[in-house]
C-alpha cells in the first residue's frame, strides 16, 4: 500500500516534542535564581526586596530513569524602604534538600525538607506535543514561616498548573523549545499550629519555561507572580514580583590552590594580622585587626586603605561569590553585639 502526502507550498512544518527529565548518577550542577519583589503590609508598601538564590544540585543515585537528587540551596537578600533606603544584601539561610524526582517531573520528599518551594512543576504528559497543545497538572508550594508565623513544617499550598507547549523561544540569545505554565490559588486553610496564621491564600503565577532537551531540564525560567495572605491577627501580607533562574556553568573550586594564590598575594601587601584558610563554604579570609570607632561602623582612618589592597586580591576572582562576616569584643549584651557586628560587617560589604 502506498502512502499519498499532500504538501501545501508555504505551509511550515509542525515540530513535535517530548519533555522529560532526564538524570545521571554523579550530575553536578547549578541554578542562579534572582527574585525582586514588593511588600505590602496591610496594603501599604513597605519595602522592596532582592533576593538572590544559588543552588546546588547533585543527583546521587538513578533507577529506572528516577533520579535520586541531593541539593544546597543558599540565599542573600536586599530590602529597599519605601523611601527608598537600603543597604547591601545579607546573608540569609542555607537549606539542605534531598528528594526523588522522576522522568515527568513529580517529586517525592520527605515532610522536613523546606526547598524547592514550588514542587510538581513542571510535570509532563508522556506523549509528544505540538506548538499549542495544553496539559494540567496538581502541584504545590511549600513555604518556611518559621520565623514569622511560628510555623515549624513547611507550609503546603495546593494548586493546578496550567501548561501549553509554545513552540521555540530564544533566552539570551540561544533558542530553546519552550512553555507556559500558569497557577491561581484561592484557599480558605485549616487553622496551623504557629502564633499566626494564615486564614486566606490568594496567588498568581505565570511562568514561561526554556527546556534543554539535551540535558532533560530547564535551562531556564522567567516568572510574574503575586501571593496574598491574610493572617489569623488580621494582618494582610501581600507580595508582588518576578523572577527569574538559569541553569549556570561554574568551574569547581580548587581550594588548596586558590587559597594559596590569596596567601601569596597578601604576602605582597604587607598587611598583618590576615589569615587564610579553607572552610566547607570555601576559602576563609580572615582580617583580625579592622578597627572601628567604638561602639560604631565607622572605619577609623587608614582602614580603607586596607580594604583596597583586599580589593585588589578578590578582583582577581570575579567568578566567585564573596561573604563578609565581623565579630566584635566581649561587651554590652549577645543582642547588641550582633546587631554591631551585623553593621559593620554591613560597612565593610558596601565599602568592597
Amino acid at each position: 500500500m502506498a502512502a499519498l502526502v499532500l504538501l501545501w507550498p508555504g505551509a511550515p512544518p509542525v515540530r513535535a516534542e517530548q519533555f522529560f527529565y532526564k538524570h545521571t548518577a554523579g550530575d553536578k550542577y547549578r541554578v542562579l535564581s534572582t527574585v525582586k519583589e514588593d511588600v505590602y503590609i496591610n496594603r501599604r508598601l513597605s519595602h522592596r526586596s532582592e533576593i538572590i538564590n544559588r543552588i546546588a544540585v547533585e543527583v546521587r543515585a538513578v533507577e529506572n530513569g528516577r533520579g535520586t537528587l541531593g541539593a544546597v540551596f543558599q540565599t542573600a537578600e536586599r530590602a529597599v524602604a519605601a523611601s527608598g533606603a537600603g543597604g547591601g544584601f545579607q546573608w540569609g539561610r542555607v537549606y539542605d534538600s534531598a528528594f526523588d524526582r522522576d522522568t515527568q517531573g513529580r517529586i517525592t520528599i520527605d515532610k522536613r525538607y523546606f526547598m524547592p518551594v514550588v514542587r510538581n512543576v513542571p510535570v509532563f504528559p508522556e506523549q509528544d506535543l505540538k506548538q499549542g497543545d495544553t496539559w494540567s497538572e496538581e502541584g504545590y508550594e511549600a513555604h518556611d514561616f518559621r520565623s514569622g508565623f511560628g510555623i515549624h513544617e513547611p507550609y503546603r499550598i495546593p494548586f493546578t498548573a496550567h501548561y501549553e507547549f509554545l513552540g521555540e523561544r530564544t533566552w539570551r540569545g540561544v533558542s530553546y523549545p519552550a512553555f507556559s505554565v500558569s497557577y491561581r490559588i484561592l484557599s480558605e486553610p485549616d487553622p496551623a499550629s504557629g502564633t499566626i496564621y494564615p486564614t486566606r491564600v490568594m496567588g498568581a503565577s505565570d511562568q514561561v519555561v526554556y527546556w534543554n532537551p539535551e540535558l532533560g531540564q530547564a535551562a531556564a525560567y522567567a516568572e510574574h507572580f503575586r501571593m496574598i495572605f491574610e493572617l489569623s491577627d488580621g494582618a494582610t501580607i501581600e507580595y508582588r514580583g518576578e523572577a527569574e533562574a538559569e541553569l549556570i556553568e561554574t568551574e569547581i573550586m580548587d581550594k588548596r590552590a586558590l587559597a594559596q594564590d590569596i596567601m601569596d598575594d597578601l604576602a605582597e601587601t604587607g598587611i598583618e594580622d590576615v589569615s587564610v584558610r579553607e572552610s566547607d563554604e570555601g576559602i576563609v579570609l580572615s582580617l583580625d585587626n579592622i578597627q572601628f570607632y567604638p561602639d560604631s561602623n565607622e572605619m577609623l582612618p587608614g582602614e580603607r586603605e586596607k580594604l583596597d589592597k583586599i580589593a585588589d586580591i578578590l578582583l582577581r576572582h570575579k567568578e566567585r561569590d564573596i561573604l563578609v562576616g565581623g565579630h566584635t569584643a566581649l561587651a554590652g549584651t549577645a543582642a547588641s553585639r550582633q546587631e554591631l557586628s551585623l553593621r559593620r560587617a554591613s560597612s565593610v560589604a558596601e565599602y568592597l
